[in-house]
């Protein structure tokens, strides 16, 4: 692709972001950054989180790691289902019910200010790094195939990178985003399956025989690259119930305990809308996750069978084939896809993280709107520079360690930052106890993630050749939750505010 191509096409697609931000923020007042005065209709809450939810690392990362894994993430996915189950039947109904901006509202009402200041501090912490490394794959498709060809310096397109996001958030806030999401999810899943229709047709292949073809190509580990379930080896970090349980528990985590995906089912009318949001969504990305990994075996076959030296980095892969052995449309739309799912999930964070800092930290309910406003804009240009800090220095690592695996670094981020959530949110669903002193709740869910890693770093010493998966964040929450039973009490007063 031309780089004047490249530089008009995100042009108009910008453009018409732009453009729906200033339609949907017009008379936007602090309730409509927040909550979207509760007005969003269910279907495109439910079609637009799957953008936000799938980010550039699952654009790039999964397709490229069906070269080493085989199809085993879609055990992950799988996991996925029960938890979306937890977070529509237990968790959305009581932050409803209690009528919450913030869910971390709900620890203040049940356990104090103390567990309330602690919950909304570890999301900020694990949205804010979460967040902002997966934009970063963005920035480096951009740098590697337009700005470095240009002689513009990293710096510079990550700097772009977040003003735009900044430009067409800034006002309309949670509002703007469900219009804004829905219109880059289109993208991002057309994006998909054009190229893998485009991939197909180059091998004069229909899509029964070319998953024949992938299911005849071998991984890097002997195996078939459609092979989905790992079931031999319990000791694997891709055994099965780790992947499955895992993804049980981070989507309870990254979606239920979540402000930036709870803030966008918050706006529907109803408990009942939110529900089938909840439940379309999981359908909707059950397939999406498969088409990405029939995408990943595709670019592999199509790769061998052309002779195509890969790059030494799987996350390179997509964008390498796409860009420069697909053909222009492939390219567009490859081009709009890692665009639209990396803006998506990024928008929507910085989003979440102003409400949750303003609602959170800030007394906002109490101030005046003119003082609302004010704050709002410094707290969303403060997020926009963390962002842009981390990106920069993940960038610098990414170069000291060009063999990172950036999905397996996000997940295991939340299974760290996400498993004390788990723990405090589990304890004041499931018991009546109070904490005897509320110091303890920051020094236990500070110290459970640090034994964790610890265990996690020394597992050869302690458990021989097992290796922990995804199922180290049940193993941190479960932690953290003991941790907080021993150091409670029976409640003398009704502070179970769940019934």
């Amino acid at each position: 692709m031309s780089q004047s191509l490249i530089i008009t096409v995100l042009i108009a697609y910008f453009g018409v972001l732009i453009l729906i931000s200033y339609l949907t923020s017009r008379n936007a007042d602090s309730d409509t950054f927040f909550t979207g005065n509760r007005q969003s209709p269910w279907y495109l809450v439910a079609f637009g989180m799957i953008g936000a939810s799938l980010s550039g690392v699952t654009f790039i990362s999964v397709p490229g790691k069906v070269i080493n894994d085989g199809m085993a993430y879609f055990q992950v996915v799988l996991g996925y289902i029960l938890g979306y189950v937890v977070v529509a039947q237990v968790l959305m109904p009581l932050y409803y019910r209690l009528n919450v901006t913030s869910i971390y509202e709900f620890l203040e009402r049940r356990l104090g200010l103390v567990s309330y200041k602690t919950g909304a501090a570890f999301f900020i912490l694990s949205r804010t790094l979460g967040s902002a490394i997966r934009l970063y794959l963005a920035t480096v498709v951009l740098q590697l195939f337009l700005f470095d060809d240009l002689g513009v310096p990293y710096s510079i397109t990550a700097c772009i990178t977040i003003l735009l996001i900044w430009i067409y958030t800034f006002k309309g806030g949670i509002k703007t985003i469900v219009y804004t999401d829905t219109f880059q999810t289109f993208f991002l899943l057309s994006a998909v399956i054009i190229c893998t229709i485009i991939v197909a047709q180059s091998m004069n292949l229909d899509l029964f025989s070319l998953w024949e073809k992938i299911s005849e190509t071998k991984t890097s580990q002997g195996h078939s690259m459609t092979r989905i379930f790992v079931l031999d080896d319990p000791n694997a970090k891709n055994y099965f119930w780790k992947h499955f349980l895992g993804g049980m528990f981070l989507t309870i985590a990254m979606t239920g305990l979540d402000q930036d995906l709870m803030q966008k089912n918050l706006t529907c009318k109803n408990i009942n809308d939110a529900k089938k949001n909840m439940y379309s969504f999981t359908a909707i990305l059950l397939v999406t996750n498969l088409l990405f990994l029939i995408l990943g075996g595709a670019l592999y076959v199509f790769a061998f069978s052309k002779g195509i030296e890969l790059p030494l980095k799987t996350d390179h892969t997509f964008p390498t084939l796409a860009l420069n052995h697909f053909g222009t449309v492939a390219g567009i739309f490859f081009l709009l896809g890692i665009t639209a799912s990396s803006y998506a999930s990024a928008d929507s964070a910085l989003a979440a993280l102003t409400t949750g800092f303003c609602i959170d930290f800030l007394n906002f309910k109490k101030r005046e709107e003119a003082d609302k406003k004010r704050l709002m804009l410094y707290v969303h240009i403060g997020f926009s520079i963390l962002f842009l800090v981390i990106i920069l220095l993940t960038n610098w690592y990414i170069q000291q360690h060009p063999k990172t695996d950036i999905i397996d670094i996000i997940l295991t981020l939340a299974s760290y930052t996400y498993g004390p959530l788990i723990g405090l949110f589990a304890f004041g669903i499931m018991t009546k106890q109070v904490i005897k002193f509320n110091w303890m709740v920051p020094i236990i869910c500070l110290a459970v993630p640090v034994c964790c890693y610890a265990l996690d770093k020394n597992s050869n010493l302690f458990f021989g050749n097992y290796k922990f998966g995804y199922e180290m964040l049940i193993i941190n929450g479960s932690i953290t939750f003991i941790c907080l039973y021993l150091s409670s009490v029976r409640s003398k007063t009704d502070t179970h505010v769940t019934n």
